[in-house]
């Protein structure tokens, strides 16, 4: 299964509390951060939460 590497390149400050939240449950706590998740429907679904917030890319 890939596996989809998301990194912050945004602040979460002053955006909405689900998304602060969401933002920690994919791993994230800082700009700059990187974690690596398999591709699944609820990583996808965060990812869209915070789709402004993150950049994705996939990883083999």
């Amino acid at each position: 299964m890939p596996r989809l590497k998301v990194s912050q390149v945004k602040s979460g400050i002053g955006c909405k509390q689900n998304q602060r939240e969401t933002l920690r449950t994919l791993g994230l706590k800082r700009i700059g951060d990187v974690a690596a998740h398999e591709d699944r429907p609820e990583v996808r679904g965060m990812i869209n939460t915070v789709s402004h917030l993150v950049t994705v890319e996939e990883v083999d």
